[in-house]
């Protein structure tokens, strides 16, 4: 198949690698200084290099804040039954813009990035693929993600936005507030530098990322509910009331070891 990846960041790379030994593998990157690690794959710069390679299927990698801007620019270079795709982290307006092009298209969600994960060894971490959208470009990134091992599954845009809403900004939110207070430490303990290094990552990841997640419609709910789990805790420890902390860490150990719902 003939794969477009827009984007040479670090999820487009891996896309690039990734597909490159078994595809015809191009990547469309405006800086080309950005392309000069990619290998086995032809580079672009210009649009009309997309329409004379003739994608079957293009993969947006490019950053959430142009995704959408990217696909308007690229759209008139692809064939008409090109699969469009994204891996955005938030899928905000997709639907309606996917559905207002015309075009085939699939929406996935790898839920790991080169921050944290060991792109060499991916059996524990996460892909949500979207229900919506075209069926074998469903099929397509559900053989790619399986091959990786990867633990999949299907969402629709809703249902996806929802768990980001949870799976990222309650971290992420627990995270500012631990920068927020922290203070410089002579000599910090295990937790306190585990904490560091999450907040380091964390804090490396594109402001724009961040900042969508947090924006995201579902995320005010449950950031609202690390106010109320403070709010009972500063009490409990108010009050030194020992009973009620020992059933505080009973529900906090129920949550963390609660059983996931098996993958696809």
């Amino acid at each position: 198949m003939k794969i477009l990846v827009l984007g040479a960041g670090k999820m487009g790379s891996f896309f690039i690698d990734l597909l490159s030994f078994d595809h015809e593998v191009a990547v469309f990157e405006k800086d080309a200084r950005r392309m000069r690690f990619t290998y086995n794959c032809q580079r672009f710069t210009d649009m009309e290099e997309i329409r004379a390679f003739k994608p079957e299927l293009v993969i947006n990698a490019v950053t959430l804040k142009y995704t959408i801007p990217v696909f308007e620019q690229v759209l008139p270079f692809l064939p008409q039954d090109c699969i469009v795709s994204d891996i955005a982290s938030v899928k905000t307006d997709l639907k309606e813009y996917y559905e207002k092009t015309g075009r085939r298209y699939v929406s996935t969600h790898p839920m790991f990035g080169p921050t944290f994960a060991n792109l060499n060894q991916l059996s524990e971490e996460n892909a949500i693929i979207i229900s919506e959208g075209d069926y074998m470009g469903r099929i397509f990134f559900k053989d790619l993600y399986q091959k990786l091992g990867l633990n999949i599954y299907e969402y629709t845009f809703e249902e996806h936005d929802k768990t980001v809403a949870y799976s990222l900004s309650i971290p992420f939110v627990s995270t500012f507030v631990f920068a927020a207070v922290m203070k410089h430490q002579d000599a910090p303990g295990t937790t306190f530098k585990r904490h560091m290094r999450i907040a380091k990552g964390v804090l490396s990841e594109d402001d724009y990322l961040l900042q969508e997640i947090l924006f995201n419609p579902y995320t005010h709910d449950q950031v609202s509910q690390i106010r109320t789990e403070l709010k009972e805790l500063l009490e409990i420890i108010d009050h030194k009331d020992g009973d009620g902390m020992k059933r505080y860490l009973t529900k906090i150990r129920g949550n963390i070891y609660r059983n996931l719902a098996p993958p696809l």
